[in-house]
C-alpha cells in the first residue's frame, strides 16, 4: 500500500502484514475487499488520535477514508468546518444543532453503497431529524420545508439503482410532510404523523417497518412513537441538558440505523468489514456531542458495532480522563484494551501520534536532490513534526535548496489558485491559534510568567494582563504543546517560527529589538542564580552584542561547576540568530552570517581585547571562548545546517579548555567528543554523562 509522505512512520495504523490498529476493527485490508479478523468481536474500542497541531491527525483520518471508501461504509467529517459553526440561512437555532448537522451529514456519507452491496437507509434518523426541523417551521414557508425535509428523507441516495424511485419517493413525502405543516392543524404533529405514515407506507422501506415504532421507546413516550418524537422536538428545543437528552438518542437513532442494516443472513453474507466514521477535530462542536452518547450507551449496555476514530487536539477532554491510554507504536499489533464496567470514559482509547523520527523525516526529505545534512537539520528543527517536514520539503522543491531559514522565509505554493505565501506564514497558520498569533509572536521570547508579563506590560494592549498571560499558557498546554521550564513556548519548533514571524514584522526589526531589550532589562538586576544571568546574555546575543556573555563565560571557567559551565554555554548559545544587520538594523543584503568566520579563527586578529585581559593567558582564554560561543552558536542555531569546519574546531577548543581545568578535565573532553557528533546529526548538545535532561532547565534548542 503506498501512502501519503504525511503518512510515514504511522505504518502501526494501515499495516497489513500483520495488520495495523485500523483494519483490526474495521475487519478489511486498507483498499482492499478482502476480510481478516476483527480484534474485538464484541465490544469495541472508542479510539481517539490524540496529538497537538501539525502531528499528522487529519491526514490520518483522509488516508482511512480513502482506504475504505467503496467497500465499507464511511463517513469522515471536520467539526471545525464552517457547515457545523450556524445554522444555513433560514432556520434558527431552535431546530438545529452542531450535532443535528453532523449526524445528517455522516448518514449521507454512510448511505452510499459499497462493493456488494446497497445503500444503508436511515428511517429512525430519518424521523428523528424531521421532528427536530420541523419545531422550527412555525413561520417557514413551504418551499423552505419541502427543501429541508427533502434533504433529511433522501440522505443522499443518488448513485444506488435505486435513485431514480427513492428520489420520487422523497419529494411526494416532503410534499406530503409540508402539506401537513403549513395546513390548520397542530403543526408539529401532522408533520410528524406525515413522516411516520409515509415512512410506514412506503415500499422501499417495508422491510424495516418497524422502524417507525422505534420511537415508542423514548423516554416517557407511553409506548406512542407519535409522543416520542413530539417529546424530542420539544427537548431539543429546550436547548440545556435537555437537548443534549434529545441527541443522545439522535446518536442512537443512527447506530440502531447501521445495527439494523448489518442484521440478518444476507447483509452479513454482503457486507465486509464494520462500518467507520471519522472524527476530526473533536474537541469543537459537535464533537463531544457525538463522543459522549456513544461512550454512555456502550458503558450501559447499548452495544454497536461502528468503528470510531477520532482526531483530538491536545491531550484529551476532561471527560475522557479516565480512557486507556496507548501511543501509537503500542497498538500496532493489540490494544490490551479491556474496559472499566464502572467508567463510560474506558470505553475511549486514547491513541498519542509519536512525532516522526530521524528515519522517517530522512525518507521524506530525500525524494529530492538534498545537501546530506539537511534531514538531519529537518528533523532538529521540527522535532519531528509531519507538518513542517513536509511544507519544508515542498519549500525545497519549489526553491530549491539553501538553509532552513531561507526554506522558511521563501514563498511556498500549496493551491493552484492561490498565490505562495512564506513557508513559515503557512506553517504559523496550521500550528498556533489564529486569535492569539499576535500575542504568543512577543511571548515566544519570555521564559516563564513573570517575564511574559513584562512582555505584554511593555509591548502589547492593555487589556492583556498577567491573567491573559496564564490563560494562553494554559491554552498551550491543552492544545498538545509541551511545558518546558524556562520556556514559555515550550515546543521549540513553534517557538522558532513564532519568533521568525517577530523578527520580520518590520524592515528595521524595532519589533524583534524592543523585546529583546525589554527582557534584558527584566534580568539586569542581580539575580539569586546563574540561570538570571544565563537568561540576560541569552538576549544580548539574540541582539548581536557577544562581549557580556564571552566576558562572563570566561570568568566563570574555573568558578562555577563545569557541568553548569557548560549548561550556560549552551543556554546563552541557543539564542536565535538571523542574518546580520547594519548600524540601523537593517538587512545586509548579502544574508552574510559571521559566526562561522569568528568561530574559525579569521577575525582574532582585528578583535580588541578588553581591558581586563592585559595578561596573555587571560587574552589567549578570552578569544579561544569567543571562538567557541560562535561555534556553539552556530552549530545549534536550528535555522542554519551544521558546518563540518565549525565542528572541527569545536572539538579543538573543547580539547584545549580541558587541559586548562583539571577539575572539569573529563567532562570537557566527553563534551569535546559529544558535542561535534550531536550537531552533525541534528541531535541538540548533551551535557556529559547523560546526568543533564536537556529540556527540563529551559536550555534546548532555540
Amino acid at each position: 500500500m503506498r501512502v501519503h509522505r504525511q503518512l510515514h512512520g504511522r505504518g502501526a495504523l494501515f499495516d497489513t502484514e500483520p495488520a495495523g490498529l485500523a483494519p483490526r476493527l474495521v475487519g478489511l485490508r486498507p483498499h482492499q475487499h478482502r476480510a481478516i479478523a476483527v480484534e474485538h468481536p464484541q465490544e469495541l474500542p472508542f479510539v481517539v488520535l490524540t496529538g497537538a497541531r501539525g502531528t499528522g491527525k487529519s491526514a490520518l483520518l483522509a488516508e482511512l477514508r480513502r482506504a475504505y471508501h467503496g467497500h465499507t461504509p464511511v463517513a469522515l467529517v471536520d467539526c471545525e468546518a464552517a457547515e457545523f459553526a450556524a445554522p444555513p440561512a433560514g432556520r434558527d437555532t431552535e431546530s438545529w444543532s452542531p450535532v443535528s448537522q453532523a449526524l445528517l451529514v455522516i448518514a449521507e456519507q454512510l448511505a452510499q453503497p459499497v462493493t456488494g452491496a446497497g445503500r444503508i437507509t436511515f428511517p429512525r434518523l430519518m424521523s428523528g431529524l424531521v421532528a427536530v426541523a420541523a419545531g422550527g417551521w412555525r413561520d417557514a414557508d413551504s418551499e423552505r420545508i419541502r427543501r429541508e425535509v427533502g434533504r433529511i428523507l433522501l440522505l443522499n441516495e443518488s448513485g444506488s439503482w435505486i435513485a431514480g424511485f427513492a428520489g420520487r419517493w422523497a419529494g411526494r413525502v416532503a410534499a406530503n410532510v409540508a402539506a401537513a405543516a403549513t395546513g390548520t392543524g397542530p403543526l408539529l404533529s401532522s408533520a410528524i404523523e406525515a413522516t411516520l405514515e409515509s415512512i410506514s407506507d412506503s415500499f422501499v422501506h417495508r422491510r424495516r417497518q418497524r422502524a417507525a415504532t422505534w420511537w415508542r421507546d423514548y423516554p416517557n413516550a407511553s409506548r406512542n412513537a407519535r409522543r416520542g418524537l413530539m417529546l424530542l422536538s420539544g427537548h431539543f428545543r429546550a436547548g440545556g441538558t435537555s437537548r443534549e437528552h434529545a441527541e443522545r438518542h439522535l446518536v442512537r437513532a443512527l447506530l440502531a440505523d447501521l445495527t439494523d442494516a448489518y442484521a440478518g443472513v444476507l447483509p452479513r453474507m454482503q457486507r465486509l468489514g464494520r462500518p467507520l466514521v471519522l472524527v476530526d477535530n473533536a474537541q469543537s462542536a459537535p464533537g463531544p456531542g457525538l463522543t459522549d452518547p456513544v461512550l454512555r450507551d456502550r458503558s450501559a449496555g447499548i452495544a454497536d458495532q461502528v468503528v470510531f476514530i477520532t482526531a483530538l487536539r491536545g491531550t484529551g477532554r476532561p471527560a475522557l480522563r479516565n480512557a486507556v491510554r496507548r501511543t501509537l507504536p503500542e497498538v500496532a499489533r493489540r490494544t490490551d484494551w479491556t474496559p472499566d464496567p464502572a467508567s463510560p470514559a474506558s470505553r475511549a482509547l486514547l491513541v498519542s501520534l509519536p512525532p516522526l523520527t530521524a528515519d522517517d523525516t530522512l525518507h521524506i526529505v530525500d525524494e529530492h536532490q538534498v545537501p546530506p545534512q539537511l534531514p538531519h537539520a529537518v528533523h532538529r528543527l521540527t522535532g519531528g513534526n509531519p507538518l513542517g517536514i513536509t511544507l519544508l520539503t515542498e519549500s525545497a522543491a519549489q526553491n530549491g535548496t539553501g538553509s532552513l531559514g531561507e526554506l522558511l522565509t521563501s514563498d511556498v505554493r500549496l493551491h493552484e489558485d492561490r498565490d505562495g505565501r512564506p513557508a513559515y506564514v503557512e506553517l504559523l497558520d496550521r500550528l498556533v491559534p489564529a486569535d492569539r498569533l499576535e500575542e504568543l509572536t512577543v511571548l515566544a521570547a519570555a521564559h516563564d510568567h513573570d517575564s511574559a508579563t513584562a512582555l505584554a506590560a511593555a509591548l502589547l494592549p492593555d487589556d492583556f494582563g498577567p491573567a491573559d498571560v496564564r490563560a494562553l499558557q494554559t491554552r498551550l498546554v491543552q492544545e498538545g504543546l509541551p511545558e518546558v521550564p524556562g520556556r514559555f513556548v515550550g515546543d521549540p519548533f513553534v517557538r522558532t517560527l513564532l519568533l521568525l514571524r517577530l523578527h520580520h514584522r518590520s524592515a528595521d526589526h524595532g519589533r524583534w529589538r524592543a523585546t529583546h531589550e525589554t527582557l534584558i532589562a527584566h534580568y539586569a538586576p542581580p539575580g539569586p542564580d546563574e540561570a538570571h544571568t544565563r537568561y540576560r546574555l541569552h538576549h544580548e546575543l539574540a541582539l548581536g552584542s557577544t562581549e557580556s556573555a564571552v566576558a562572563h563565560l570566561r570568568d566563570t571557567f574555573t568558578a562555577l561547576d563545569t557541568r553548569t559551565w557548560l549548561r550556560t554555554l549552551r543556554f546563552v548559545a541557543s539564542a536565535p540568530y538571523f542574518h546580520a544587520h547594519d548600524a540601523e538594523g537593517h538587512d545586509f543584503a548579502a544574508h552574510d552570517d559571521r559566526r562561522a568566520a569568528i568561530a574559525l579563527g579569521h577575525t582574532d586578529a582585528a578583535q580588541p581585547m578588553p581591558d581586563s585581559a592585559d595578561d596573555h593567558a587571560v587574552a589567549v582564554l578570552h578569544l579561544r571562548i569567543r571562538r567557541l560561543l560562535h561555534a556553539v552558536w552556530q552549530l545549534t542555531d536550528p535555522l542554519a545546517l551544521p558546518d563540518p569546519k565549525v565542528c572541527d574546531r569545536l572539538r579543538f577548543e573543547l580539547e584545549q579548555l580541558s587541559n586548562l581545568r583539571p577539575a572539569g578535565n573529563a567532562l570537557l573532553w566527553r563534551a569535546s567528543r559529544d558535542w561535534p557528533e550531536d550537531a552533525l546529526a541534528g541531535r541538540p548538545l548533551r551535557i556529559p554523562d547523560g546526568n543533564d535532561d536537556d529540556s527540563g532547565d529551559g536550555e534546548g534548542a532555540a
